[in-house]
């Protein structure tokens, strides 16, 4: 396993449009983890989140030099991720929405498989915007403000998508069991 580079992201990317070929090498094992897991949410496959991985860096190099990261790495890296795996997921007729995300929430946790399944139709329920704003929020841990920018919608929006995607679930009785049964 590489050494993480202690630079911050804004010193990798000056290093970067420097010339120092290393400071790729820290971005891209600082969030390689993080990209697969949201190429894998999108694209439904593990391999194709691969895939994705490998298209979304060879994107981010081909930024340099000259690169101005304005925001945080993962707000720039979002919609490059979101974008490739979907591209990937249509060019592949694959149909398999949802199933990555029930991994996601359910890593780790002794589920019970009828519980999980009721969580993620109760996910499945949601239109898209709100479950895609519910899950950078919770499962991918961005910002409210990280969201806005990464999606290129008004903080408000944002708030307002999240408040009805929990306000739904409140009120989904397969939601409301799943979070009882995990107490």
């Amino acid at each position: 396993m590489p050494l993480i580079d202690p630079r911050t992201d804004q010193q990798l990317v000056a290093a970067l449009n420097a010339g120092d070929a290393t400071a790729f090498d820290g971005l891209y094992y600082r969030y390689r983890d993080w990209v697969v897991r949201l190429a894998w949410r999108f694209a439904g496959d593990a391999d194709d989140a691969l895939d994705v991985l490998q298209e979304t860096f060879a994107y981010v190099m081909g930024k340099f030099p000259g690169f101005e990261l304005t925001a945080s790495f993962t707000t720039f890296l979002y919609p490059v991720v979101k974008n490739t795996a979907l591209a990937v997921r249509r060019k592949r007729r694959r149909m398999l929405p949802g199933d990555a995300e029930m991994d996601t929430l359910a890593a780790g946790a002794s589920i019970d498989p009828l519980a999980a399944d009721d969580l993620k139709t109760a996910l499945d329920s949601l239109p898209e915007t709100h479950r895609e704003v519910l899950l950078m929020r919770y499962v991918d841990d961005l910002s409210l403000e990280e969201i806005s920018r990464a999606l290129e919608v008004p903080l408000g929006t944002v708030k307002s998508r999240i408040h009805n995607a929990l306000k739904q679930l409140r009120e989904d009785p397969r939601a409301v069991a799943y979070f009882s049964e995990q107490r």
